[in-house]
């Protein structure tokens, strides 16, 4: 046994549910009502004050919101969505759902943002929509990208699944792009369990968007189950199954109070870690790009293998027998046999995002970790960085 390994495991991620979200989950329980409804609206307007945005729509998936968006503006066959290889496969995935074709621009060569120069040089006459993604809740040149989206008239969606609560230039990521898509899901920084949310400033697309998150039933459906709805329906739209509920909404409520004290406590972590780590030879610490603030959603680092004997996999095992707990963001798009078949992209297509992933490894990052367990994962790292310096 190391002299470095923990007694207990520390996971890569725990949420933290207080007595108010089960009292309001409790209560929607003893309501009746489990599904979409007040709720779910009460939640959407609190989302909205809290990004800044005029108009929030819950749904049941970051996913969901992307398509969403998608449909709303329009896009489909024969269009391009530039976005970056960096990212969930979900990404790559909406776009297809929509019809339209995912066209990649290689990220940043220090950080996995997407790089704006990759995107000017990949726009066509096709372009409808450019998806920067905030990889680790760090803000993507959202200027640039707008810029470029305003010379080829497209539209800018981002993929904020991370990025909540983060700042671009002093403005809350959700208010500054046409549509922004959130991820509510359990492991990130605010969380309903399941469930994501569509922000924009734009009156009719979030209309279509509440139409098409159900069904494409006339706006307000939920609302037939009510004293003052009605039996009668009509679908004006192609909708979906996309709806959040208010099971999902009475964590949410809660948890969008806790967002302040969330980030404090993130920050507080993250400047741990850096301390921590600043003397560890072979370990490169994150540096997000300077015109914005992150959510912290991830602390990733990278193993530098012109210093480091062993691989990225073999760091995450070793830690692992210290008893911590490490995940990998992400396998990028070009690497997965699907998109590889479908869109003809090989592992070399995007060096940048290629090289960075190599060596990524995501520490634990979450509010209820004591500083002593950030110490340890760094005298763990540490110990085993060391013992492979080239």
């Amino acid at each position: 046994m190391s002299e470095t390994r923990r007694q207990e495991v520390l996971p890569f991620h725990r949420p933290f549910l207080g007595e108010e979200e089960i009292a309001e989950v409790v209560d929607t329980l003893r309501s009746g009502w489990l599904t979409m409804g007040p709720k779910t609206v009460r939640f959407e307007e609190k989302f909205a004050r809290q990004v800044g945005a005029k108009h929030a729509v819950a749904v049941s998936s970051c996913t969901a919101a992307l398509h969403l968006a998608f449909e709303c503006f329009g896009i489909g066959p024969g269009d391009e969505v530039i976005t970056t290889p960096y990212t969930f496969a979900s990404t790559i995935a909406s776009i297809a759902y929509a019809g339209a074709r995912p066209v990649l621009a290689d990220t940043l060569p220090d950080f996995p943002n997407i790089d704006p120069d990759q995107v000017a040089a990949k726009v066509s006459e096709r372009t409808r929509a450019i998806v920067p993604v905030h990889i680790s809740g760090a803000p993507c040149d959202l200027g640039r990208l707008h810029e470029i989206a305003a010379g080829c008239g497209a539209v800018v969606v981002e993929d904020a699944a991370h990025a909540l609560p983060a700042t671009y230039l002093g403005r809350p990521i959700g208010s500054i792009s046409h549509a922004t898509a959130f991820s509510l899901y359990a492991g990130k920084n605010v969380t309903t369990g399941e469930g994501g949310v569509l922000t924009t400033d734009d009156g009719e697309i979030a209309d279509k968007a509440r139409i098409r998150r159900l069904h494409g039933i006339s706006r307000d459906a939920w609302k037939r189950y009510t004293a003052e709805g009605s039996w009668y329906y009509e679908v004006e739209a192609r909708g979906f199954k996309y709806n959040m509920t208010d099971i999902n909404a009475a964590i949410g409520l809660h948890q969008l109070d806790r967002i302040e004290a969330f980030q404090s406590r993130r920050r507080e972590l993250v400047a741990l870690y850096e301390e921590e780590l600043a003397g560890i030879p072979g370990v490169v610490r994150p540096h997000p790009p300077g015109d914005g603030e992150s959510s912290w959603h991830l602390y990733m680092i990278r193993i530098d293998p012109e210093r480091v004997s062993c691989g990225r996999s073999e760091v995450i095992d070793l830690l692992k027998e210290d008893n911590i707990s490490t995940s990998v963001h992400f396998i990028p798009a070009h690497h997965h046999p699907l998109f590889q078949e479908r869109y003809g992209w090989s592992r070399e297509s995007f060096p940048n995002a290629t090289r960075l992933y190599e060596g990524a490894i995501s520490l634990p990052l979450f509010p209820t970790m004591e500083d002593d367990d950030v110490r340890s994962v760094a005298r763990s790292l540490g110990r085993i960085v060391r013992e492979h310096l080239r």
